[in-house]
């Protein structure tokens, strides 16, 4: 359905749900924004706790409520109305005039076309639970995942890293982050918290309050193997240790 839509047309339906968004936070107290916060905290001490009958039902209680609180939001509404209203037209048009694929590849096309490989990533995209690498020996592919609740844990002590800069770039709600580095690896590390607290290699800040960190080794700009880490958090506290 969204892929007949021009990217123009859906930046404009995104920015439409983002300005209802400021009007019910502006106009109407935003009640439901801090609901829903409220909420999604309940579901990360559910979580957390989950194998206890009463972390079971923080989970749930959250999940059930944040769901009405969303769809009581203006630009949810909104987005809604616009996805069904979509969908409609999509499939009367689909009923008219139905789609004839018929693939065709010249033969200029197929000289001109470059191999590549897929490679299946460390991480996959996961909004709920913790996510951590692997105990035995694997190879290094470079790490860029988003996420909502739960923690992160990557040890870098049961891969080589190539002879280049590798890459971790996380971007997640409410969690924390836990990153062992050898030794023998300079780092690079920029990490961005509106709440949280820091202990990178020996030093610590225990309280940072929409806050912006950058550090890195002594050797990181003449010297391999060398890690950059990219982090960003709304609630949550960073690891970077040696290993």
């Amino acid at each position: 359905m969204f892929h007949r839509l021009s990217t123009d047309t859906l930046n404009w339906i995104l920015i439409t749900g983002v300005i209802l968004f400021i009007i019910e936070i502006t106009f109407f107290g935003g009640g439901m924004i801090i609901s829903a916060l409220f909420f999604g905290l309940f579901i990360y001490v559910g979580w957390k706790r989950f194998h206890r009958l009463w972390g079971k039902a923080f989970f749930w209680i959250g999940i059930i409520s944040l769901v009405f609180t969303i769809f009581n939001m203006m630009a949810i509404r909104f987005l809604v109305i616009v996805g069904i209203i979509l969908f409609i037209l999509n499939y009367s048009k689909s009923k008219k005039k139905p789609d004839h694929i018929q693939p065709h590849i010249t033969a200029e096309e197929n000289e001109n076309q470059e191999t590549i490989m897929k490679t299946k990533p460390l991480f996959d995209h996961k909004i709920f639970g913790d996510q951590e690498t692997t105990n035995q020996s694997y190879q290094w592919r470079d790490i860029n995942i988003h996420g909502a609740f739960g923690d992160r844990i990557i040890d870098l002590s049961n891969t080589v890293l190539p002879d280049e800069t590798a890459i971790i770039s996380i971007r997640h709600l409410i969690g924390n982050i836990e990153i062992y580095i050898p030794y023998e690896v300079e780092v690079s590390i920029h990490h961005s918290s509106v709440f949280g607290r820091a202990q990178i290699f020996g030093t610590r800040h225990r309280k940072l309050m929409n806050q912006s960190l950058l550090y890195r080794t002594e050797k990181y700009d003449s010297t391999y193997p060398r890690v950059k880490i990219i982090t960003s958090l709304l609630s949550g506290d960073i690891k970077v240790k040696r290993i």
